[in-house]
């Protein structure tokens, strides 16, 4: 198979990496703030941070977990942050200190919280206030010895940080009470740490760098392990793929996607640290009138994003007034990207969106679609440099061209398992050092890959098999469709029907005109025989639309 994808691979891309060129995130966190020192490394809320003033708060907060809560090397701390001017530097003082960094998503409920903080067995952990009520709710049932609580706006510049802390919490009233005994405030963090000392661990290019927890769409969530390797690796083949696009020390990025998570963390704050570039940090995406009047102020060179972020965005009337004119790059990822959302990005921006592909487990990339592309290809590109690919049949053989098959991965980005999970471990990871992806593929002649679903996703009816991602394509063309998810659910006839859940964009749409249009453009057993108007749809912290959700509430609603 890597004979094929390797003829028609980008010239310009090397075929490998040295996965070993930096012995660790922190070498590369270092060479940026010393190379590009007095450039802006960080905006938000219209406070910039240069790459010297990181560097220094870094080794700061380092300090204070190194003699204040006496913190060893591969100590597990808990980062439970919205993007803010905090989590890079708490996730780089992390590193920095040799620590293990467990990302939190700030939404959790107090179970979920309760559940990773346990599992990954976090010590400390740094919070907003406007989530602490919910920390201190599972408190006593974890092993967390120190906390530290930041607001919003405490690393913003004075009088702002003030006036966002107040009316944050006393006129939106965003911050429910809480008590937190013993608890330090990130304010005074940063002072203390400022007059303590410091001494840098040894890192070793295959110590832990990263608990990084799988979204649960599929199951229960587990802690992917990551070594700085690995995300070193992926950060030297994205940088491979994407450098000839790039403009050293002149991107500008637009970080909407949470730094929680592996795409934008490796994607947005990895990557384009590494290249100097200026990161515009969106705390809250979902506020899209205040996510559009940001970006309106910033010639931005690069956007990352999934497909339900682009569709919003699309659907705002102010995002048309947005300057575009310095974008170069729309990275699509996380979910399959819609072609009808495609075509209107391109449109709209004049810039097509490069889909990507990667996983949790893979730090995250896997493959990606060349540079120079002028329209979408609804498919996920090519291996980045040093991945093997393999695509294998539910036995385990290896299938041909233009078969259907699992995806399987091995490359020096692949994480070495799950955190305490010896059983998922087996079941996804080999002694070879492969990885099976869950994701359903196909292969082409010029060996690029084109992502059909999720198995466990797959929709069985009469014995023939239905993906859901092919039935939202059509049905997302349609103009009164604004979103939709595809499930199946039993039926004693078929075996599963397939059922549509639609968020609709005109309201005169009505459940007979879809199925009739469907009809038109898919073979019987693939169009949708209900569908179900909606408000809106269940999404995970980065916009993909959870179908497990869809699928339990059907169940338990009896509706199948």
């Amino acid at each position: 198979m890597d004979s094929i994808w390797l003829k028609h691979y980008p010239p310009q891309v090397p075929h490998s990496i040295n996965p070993d060129g930096y012995a660790s995130l922190n070498a590369i966190f270092h060479e940026a703030c010393e190379k590009f020192s007095d450039k802006t490394a960080f905006i938000n809320m219209k406070t910039a941070i240069t790459y010297k003033t990181l560097q220094e708060k870094v080794r700061d907060v380092s300090a204070f977990f190194q003699t204040v809560c006496q913190l060893k090397k591969g100590d597990r701390v808990a980062i439970m942050l919205p993007n803010v001017l905090q989590y890079p530097i708490t996730l780089f003082a992390a590193l920095n200190a040799g620590l293990v960094v467990v990302n939190v998503n700030p939404l959790y409920t107090a179970r979920e919280l309760q559940f990773q903080l346990m599992d990954s067995g976090a010590e400390t952990i740094v919070v907003l206030a406007n989530f602490a009520h919910v920390l201190e709710e599972v408190l006593h049932e974890t092993k967390v010895k120190h906390v530290i609580v930041t607001e919003l706006g405490d690393c913003l510049d004075f009088p702002r940080s003030y006036l966002v802390n107040k009316v944050v919490k006393y006129v939106k009233k965003m911050v429910p009470p809480y008590r937190l005994e013993s608890a330090h405030h990130f304010k005074d963090v940063l002072k203390q740490g400022k007059t303590s000392s410091f001494s840098a661990p040894d890192i070793k290019s295959e110590d832990l760098a990263f608990l990084q927890y799988t979204g649960g769409t599929t199951g229960v969530s587990k802690g992917a392990m990551l070594s700085h390797r690995n995300m070193v690796a992926n950060v030297l083949q994205a940088h491979a793929w994407v450098k000839t696009l790039l403009v050293r020390e002149g991107e500008v990025v637009v970080t909407a996607l949470p730094l929680y998570h592996i795409f934008a963390l490796t994607a947005n704050c990895l990557l384009f640290m590494h290249e100097g570039a200026k990161n515009i940090l969106i705390t809250n995406p979902r506020d899209f009138k205040g996510f559009i009047k940001q970006i309106k102020k910033v010639k931005f060179s690069a956007i990352t994003g999934v497909n339900t972020l682009f569709n919003a965005l699309l659907h705002q009337p102010e995002f048309e007034k947005v300057d575009f004119s310095r974008l170069h790059l729309t990275l699509g990822g996380g979910m399959a990207v819609q072609k009808a959302v495609a075509e209107k990005w391109k449109e709209v921006t004049g810039t097509p969106v490069v889909e990507a592909y990667g996983l949790t487990e893979t730090s995250p990339a896997v493959c990606i679609n060349h540079m120079d592309i002028d329209t979408f290809t609804g498919a996920i590109g090519f291996p980045v440099p040093s991945t093997e690919i393999a695509i294998r049949d539910d036995n385990g053989n290896e299938v041909g061209i233009n078969e259907i098959g699992e995806l399987c991965v091995r490359g020096p980005q692949v994480s070495r398992g799950y955190w305490n999970r010896a059983d998922e471990t087996a079941k996804a990871f080999n002694d070879q050092g492969w990885f099976s992806t869950g994701d359903i593929v196909i292969v082409d002649k010029n060996g690029c890959v084109k992502l059909v679903d999720r198995k466990k996703d797959m929709i069985l009816v009469s014995g023939f098999n239905v993906y859901p991602n092919e039935v939202e394509d059509v049905i997302a063309t349609h103009p009164g469709v604004k979103e939709v998810a595809v499930i199946g659910v039993p039926n004693e006839a078929s075996g599963e029907r397939v059922r549509a859940y639609v968020v609709k964009k005109d309201g005169a749409l009505t459940e007979e005109a879809l199925i009739a249009f469907c009809k038109q453009r898919l073979t019987g057993y693939k169009s949708p025989k209900e569908v179900i108007f909606r408000d809106d749809l269940p999404k995970s912290n980065v916009g993909k639309i959870l179908r497990r959700v869809l699928r339990n509430e059907a169940i338990a609603d009896k509706k199948v």
